[in-house]
């Protein structure tokens, strides 16, 4: 057993993510690494703490009681080393920022008005994972983001920039396509395709539904072309944000408007506090400039 501070932080960090994914092979994938690598770095970190911290079950990956345990401790080493690494970067470069983006989100006339103000300055772009704004704000990988609720928000400093309808996507073929809108009563008894995360999955399934009725399940999906190949298979329906995206939409789905449901809110966040000269400008010529959706 090695002593904590001989701890491996990649073996740390393999370990928060199948905590997270509750899955080796969605954790894998997430990783950009093969389940038998991150098989053997769990066993390499479980050699290092001196206990066992994962059990693999029929149902997926869980905690033991020794995982339940480390896991709020290992997420604050992660955290505190990337704010340390980030502090350090920030000292020696303070004319850095990195602004972060999700899914179709276009930062671009934000971007170009803080590149044009500060000309000096190294201002970056990263696209996020539409999982992870929460965690690569508080990482530090990323000084802001642009993206939509619903997503975890402690820590964070979060003004919406604008709303988007949402809308229904469906087989061409389908009964409602064609039509000018669609109620929830029109889908009421639709299968619709899931997404594992709960919070997400909640809000564009509309699950409970107002009257209390749970949204029919359909398949899990964990991309969006999967999202596209089971609605064009007649296996489920989608809700998904309204915007300029759905232009390029495949010719085989249909796009309804969806009345009587709230729109979908598009974001600015940082973390809370945040006070960094080039992160507080590009928050203003955010909430200047990205006030709609943006035409590609």
């Amino acid at each position: 057993m090695a002593d904590a501070e001989d701890l491996d932080l990649k073996l740390v960090r393999a370990f928060t993510v199948v905590a997270e994914r509750r899955h080796f092979g969605r954790a894998a994938e997430s990783l950009h690494v093969t389940q038998s690598s991150l098989s053997r770095q769990i066993v390499r970190l479980e050699q290092q703490v001196g206990a066992r911290l994962l059990n693999r079950t029929p149902q997926g990956t869980q905690l033991t009681e020794a995982g339940e345990a480390f896991l709020p401790l290992a997420v604050a080493v992660l955290r505190s080393s990337a704010q340390a690494a980030a502090r350090a970067r920030t000292a020696a470069s303070p004319s850095r920022v990195i602004i972060g983006f999700t899914g179709d989100l276009i930062v671009t006339p934000a971007v170009r008005e803080l590149r044009h103000r500060h000309p000096d300055a190294e201002v970056r772009t990263q696209h996020v994972d539409w999982q992870q704004p929460h965690r690569a704000l508080l990482d530090h990988e990323v000084d802001a983001v642009v993206t939509r609720l619903p997503f975890p928000t402690d820590g964070l400093q979060v003004t919406v920039l604008y709303d988007e309808p949402r809308v229904l996507l469906v087989p061409r073929e389908h009964r409602l396509a064609g039509k000018e809108s669609v109620t929830l009563d029109d889908i009421a008894d639709e299968p619709m395709a899931r997404i594992n995360d709960p919070l997400r999955d909640a809000f564009w399934r509309i699950d409970p539904r107002p009257d209390g009725s749970r949204a029919p399940d359909g398949p899990l999906i964990k991309a969006l072309g999967d999202k596209f190949e089971v609605v064009a298979s007649g296996d489920a329906v989608v809700v998904v944000p309204g915007g300029s995206w759905l232009e390029s939409v495949r010719p085989d789905l249909a796009v309804i408007p969806l009345h009587g449901v709230e729109p979908s809110h598009v974001v600015l966040a940082t973390r809370a506090g945040e006070r960094a000269r080039l992160v507080m400008a590009f928050c203003r010529y955010a909430r200047a400039q990205l006030t709609g959706p943006v035409l590609h």
